[in-house]
């Protein structure tokens, strides 16, 4: 009875060992930030328009939901300019706004959530007919409580842990272990691990509030926590529970012991829930923004699922196996477990592979971005933990494990360190942007319009180019007078020269649209700082020619 418990102290200490190697990696890790990016908006952001649009939309890499009370547009005079509620489509937020509005510069402010379930903030400016001081935002897009900021990722690791110390073990003792040992040990650390998964689950919900909505720990309202069940992260951690509280009711035939009451039924439906609890966490992570979501969720699930038998196992092996079982026990049980220990780690390699082409996408984000390294120390270390395997499995091949199993502990024990720090480089993936968010937010900033304002005594002009990129452009010309007020132009012309690579100046076709408002359609040839010179005529003797440079890419 002492060296029972004893062994589960041992084994106890070796959970608690694996705990803190994890901690220790992952709480060094940055905190999750937004993984969606603003790649477009209608008006564009600092463009300035003839006349009060009736909308605003938001355009972000990936799809969003809004969060109550968290979108506005005010006007030049401080006030709201948004009327109604705004609506998503996708990745697309529209902005109802009020008629008539007023001349200046207008300040649209934004919070929503993304398709990984981070907030995304921030704000934009347009201007009607001039720009003016832009007015202040009443609401922080940005703020993220430090106290909340912290607890998420411990919240994450915790979950983690829990699969590691719940799906192994359970797999060990329904399938490998010896009848005639107690089951009091290896039921304890199940339990530990399904309480860890649901601590995990509900401090997720309840920080969850205060993560989307910028406010702290403890200022959390019932309709916010409803709100946040209503969404789609919700669901899932609802689901999860769910999950969690059939598989306590079917596994407990399993943990009373010597297997009296189990059932090949009972083992079928606990491995169903498995694989429906372990889908959970990629449909509320990177997987579900991803471009091929349904494949990335799916190797998410494989990669956890292996990483889950890999270490569960691995923990119930120092902890007990090794340690208990006889010579006989372990000649019938160290080859099964070797064999799955090579398979699982087989889907860890390919699963990391594959989402990791995935995320990454590129050489250069392998290496430049902090997603990319830790992808790189992670490989590292998979490949230190795959010689310590390969020596293990070659122990047990030999038949040396049988009869010395103190050499092959050594071994898994070491195996459990290194891959401890394994999980928590993976875990520390989930709490950083992947290369391709940065990626699309390039894009969406590189491909804004250029908006300039040219002033002279009589008149200003205001000149938007877009897209400023070798190709077929679109250039808008709006005359004003000093005072803001539209100037009517009875002809427009204009030219574009880059002198730099000696190109003359090309002739722009300008159309006149309304009394004040002109378009041209040209093709500029190549990139560079390109001269732009426009003349309008306001009358039979007057006329003003202004002259900018914009930067084409």
């Amino acid at each position: 009875m002492a060296r029972m418990t004893f062994d589960r102290r041992r084994a106890l200490a070796g959970a608690a060992g694996l705990l803190i190697g994890l901690f220790g990696v992952l709480l060094g890790a940055s905190p999750a930030s937004a993984h969606a990016a603003l790649v477009a908006t209608d008006p564009g952001n600092g463009t300035i328009v003839p006349d009060a649009p009736n909308k605003v939309t938001l355009t972000f890499s990936e799809s969003v939901q809004l969060v109550n009370g968290k979108i506005q547009v005010i006007g030049p005079d401080g006030s709201r300019a948004d009327q109604g509620d705004p609506t998503v489509d996708g990745n697309t937020v529209t902005v109802p706004l009020r008629s008539g509005g007023g001349r200046g510069t207008y300040l649209v402010s934004f919070r929503v959530i993304s398709a990984d379930s981070h907030p995304v903030g921030g704000s934009i400016t347009y201007s009607v007919g001039a720009a003016s001081t832009p007015p202040s935002a009443t609401i922080d897009d940005t703020k993220v409580d430090p106290v909340v900021r912290a607890l998420i990722p411990v919240g994450k690791y915790l979950g983690y842990a829990g699969l590691v110390l719940l799906v192994g073990p359970a797999l060990v003792l329904a399938l490998l272990w010896p009848h005639r040992l107690s089951r009091r040990g290896p039921s304890r650390l199940i339990w530990t691990g399904m309480g860890l998964v649901t601590v995990s689950t509900l401090a997720a919900i309840w920080l969850q509030v205060p993560y989307s909505l910028g406010t702290g720990l403890f200022d959390v309202r019932v309709g916010d926590l409803r709100d946040v069940l209503g969404s789609t992260f919700g669901a899932v951690m609802l689901v999860r529970l769910g999950v969690l509280a059939a598989a306590a009711f079917l596994l407990r035939p399993l943990l009373r012991g010597n297997g009296a009451g189990e059932s090949r039924t009972d083992l079928a439906l606990l491995g169903v829930l498995g694989v429906a609890a372990l889908a959970t966490w990629p449909l509320t992570g990177h997987p579900t923004a991803s471009p091929v979501a349904g494949v990335s969720v799916v190797i998410d699930a494989i990669h956890l699922a292996a990483m889950s038998v890999w270490l569960g196992g691995l923990v119930m092996l120092v902890g007990f196996l090794l340690r208990r079982a006889s010579e006989r026990e372990l000649e019938a049980i160290l080859p099964i477990w070797s064999r799955w220990a090579a398979t699982a780690v087989s889907a860890l390699i390919l699963a990391g592979v594959v989402q990791a082409l995935i995320e990454v996408s590129t050489l250069s984000g392998l290496v430049d971005s902090t997603y990319g390294r830790l992808i790189l120390v992670k490989v590292a270390l998979a490949a230190c933990v795959l010689g310590v395997a390969w020596f293990s499995r070659r122990l047990v091949r030999s038949r040396q494990a049988e009869s010395s199993p103190g050499r092959l502990r050594r071994v898994v024990a070491a195996e459990l360190a290194i891959t401890a720090v394994v999980l928590g480089v993976t875990a520390a993936l989930v709490q950083i942007a992947p290369p391709r968010t940065a990626e699309a937010a390039d894009t969406g900033s590189t491909s804004s319009t250029v908006s300039q304002t040219l002033t002279s005594s009589t008149m200003a002009l205001q000149v938007d180019i877009f897209p400023a990129t070798v190709g077929n452009n679109s250039i808008h010309l709006y005359a004003y007078t000093p005072d803001n007020k539209p100037l009517t132009v009875v002809e427009w012309t204009g030219t574009a020269a880059l002198p730099a690579k000696g190109i003359e100046p090309i002739e722009i076709p300008l159309l006149r649209i309304t009394d004040f408002h002109a378009v041209g359609d040209i093709a500029l040839p190549q990139a560079g700082q390109w001269t732009f010179k426009f003349t309008a005529r306001t009358s039979d003797i007057d006329q003003q020619t202004l002259t900018m440079t914009a930067t084409i890419s």
